[in-house]
């Protein structure tokens, strides 16, 4: 019996010893687990005071050295709502973040379109050479500038059943394009004219000159181009009008009504809109067309945004 009595007790203790290694080692793993877990960007995130949804989100999209600088910042409560912002580019991610600190008031689709266009620097400045080489969507802006000797090969003259003046000229698809919309225009009773179209870089330092004596300089910037920096250079652009009106009568037209519903329909936009004066760099146009091919055209429209945004967002992208 005490054989027996002495077995049962080692067992026990046995048994006892093994449940204690088995408990502490639940608990080593557990603690491991724990510590784990605090040197994941998940922990780290949500502890400094993101929400479980933005760290989550976060972590999904920065790499680990964003994710690593996230952490010595303070928490930015719009940063997952600015990347989530339909336009965002992840090139120009710390600008966003620090125009939006610098500029609380504007609301962050205005911070990714001021962005995206390069407006949150001063106009006519840190500029770069338009490329020619997209045709119908070169852009040409206070950032983009055509070089003096820059003249389109395919030019034709407009004939004086389509415009006013002297010697028109326009690039053959625009113009062939500008035909069809006018004659689809005429079909519903509408009359839309050119007014002026292409104008090489001399023709443009004369009339910014001009301006320049009769307004000043803050206004003439807001209405008119410096030479190389307009889009009439580009063979591709139109100011219209039609019997009666002038460009301060224009938008309260019939005409003008039937542009904003079906210029798109034959590559051309509205160029310089109301409200977007701060993205485009110029007071607002009703008159103000540019060709830029249907397909682009249809997309600017629909998306009821610039063709700096557009160009932007779409053709330089990433």
């Amino acid at each position: 019996m005490t054989r027996v009595k002495l077995k049962t007790r080692n067992v026990i203790i046995a048994v006892g010893c093994i449940v204690v290694l088995v408990v502490a080692g639940i608990g080593v793993f557990k603690w491991k687990q724990k510590a784990d877990y605090q040197k994941t960007y998940e922990y780290k995130l949500q502890k400094q005071g993101y929400s479980k949804e933005d760290t989550d989100y976060l972590i999904g999209k920065l790499e680990d050295s964003d994710l690593d600088k996230l952490l010595t910042e303070e928490v930015n409560e719009n940063l997952t709502k600015i990347m989530k912002e339909k336009y965002y580019l992840k090139k120009n991610h710390e600008k966003y973040l620090s125009f939006n600190k610098a500029n609380p008031d504007k609301s962050l689709e205005d911070v990714i379109a001021i962005i995206n266009v390069g407006a949150d620097k001063e106009w006519y400045t840190d500029y770069v050479d338009t490329d020619v080489e997209k045709e119908n969507l070169m852009l040409t802006n206070k950032f983009h500038r055509l070089t003096e000797s820059y003249n389109p090969e395919d030019l034709e003259e407009v004939k004086n059943w389509y415009a006013y003046g002297s010697e028109p000229k326009l690039r053959r698809e625009a113009y062939q394009q500008f035909i069809s919309m006018y004659n689809a225009a005429k079909k519903d009773g509408q009359d839309i004219i050119i007014n002026s179209s292409y104008r090489d870089y001399k023709y443009q330092e004369k009339l910014y000159n001009q301006y320049l004596r009769d307004f000043g300089q803050t206004e003439t910037d807001a209405m008119a181009a410096k030479p190389g920096f307009s889009e009439h250079q580009t063979g591709l652009t139109v100011d219209v009008t039609t019997y009666g009106a002038n460009n301060d009568t224009f938008e309260t037209t019939e005409e003008f009504t039937w542009l904003q519903n079906h210029a798109h329909e034959y590559g051309f936009i509205l160029r310089y809109p109301k409200g977007k004066e701060y993205i485009t760099g110029y007071n607002y146009e009703s008159w103000h067309y540019r060709y830029i091919g249907v397909e682009a055209a249809t997309e600017v429209h629909e998306k009821n945004i610039t063709f700096d945004e557009y160009y932007a967002y779409f053709i330089e992208g990433e």
